[in-house]
């Protein structure tokens, strides 16, 4: 299968689904990871143009070290808006990717960036599938399924589904320690040490369904997208 996880900054999937996304590739599975915002406000001291040119750096290096491809759409944060260009962009990134499954953020997350990033992609992916409504890539076949990633801190998020993730954690950790400017930040800004929380977080969810470490998702329930197989690992 092709795996489309689509993340608001180029951080999120690591912290969110970065060891489902490392067992979906693990497993024989291609990966694109796709960060909709270019990341130029996370930080005190560094402008930016160049914070953003360092984040799209640290979220190739985090993709290669699952073999992922990386992707992003480079709209400044807090600039992002469910409006007919936006969701275009959308709509042709998704278009080019042709995926199976899709992984993004809940609708009801900490972060406007969060939840406008779900709400678009919800909307393009049923449109990508419409001939009639023309971008650079041609129509999709396939409404793919989406799986809306755990909440930030689990807030406010009652699982479905879960993904044993604990013969991938470690390459969770090797892939969220790639994002160094934004540790450094957030450890600044939110006084959060992430790599104890995903660790916190992981173990929680992994006693959720009686495993070491585990992601949590929920389907998009809606006509049209569900499946009778499970899609993910």
């Amino acid at each position: 299968m092709k795996i489309l996880g689509i993340g608001a900054h180029p951080d999120d999937l690591e912290i969110l689904a970065g060891g489902t996304l490392a067992k979906y590739a693990k497993t024989g599975n291609e990966v694109v990871m796709a960060h909709v915002l270019n990341g130029d406000k996370g930080s005190f001291n560094i402008p930016s143009k160049k914070l953003a040119a360092m984040r799209k750096k640290e979220a190739r290096e985090s993709a290669k070290i699952i073999g992922a491809k990386s992707m992003g759409l480079n709209i400044p944060d807090g600039e992002l808006f469910s409006d007919l260009k936006t969701r275009k962009i959308m709509m042709d990134l998704i278009r080019s990717v042709r995926p199976d499954v899709i992984i993004t953020h809940s609708p009801n997350d900490y972060y406007s960036d969060h939840n406008a990033t779900s709400e678009i992609v919800c909307g393009a992916s049923f449109l990508a599938a419409a001939p009639l409504f023309k971008t650079r890539n041609k129509a999709n076949k396939l409404i793919p399924p989406i799986y809306f990633m755990d909440n930030v801190c689990g807030v406010s998020f009652l699982p479905t589904f879960y993904v044993d993730i604990t013969d991938t954690f470690d390459e969770k950790k090797k892939m969220l320690d790639c994002h160094k400017s934004q540790l450094e930040w957030l450890e600044e800004h939110d006084s959060a040490n992430m790599m104890e929380t995903i660790e916190v977080v992981a173990r929680f969810r992994g006693l959720d369904c009686k495993v070491k470490y585990a992601e949590g998702f929920r389907e998009y329930e809606v006509w049209g997208r569900r499946s009778a197989r499970r899609l993910l690992p």
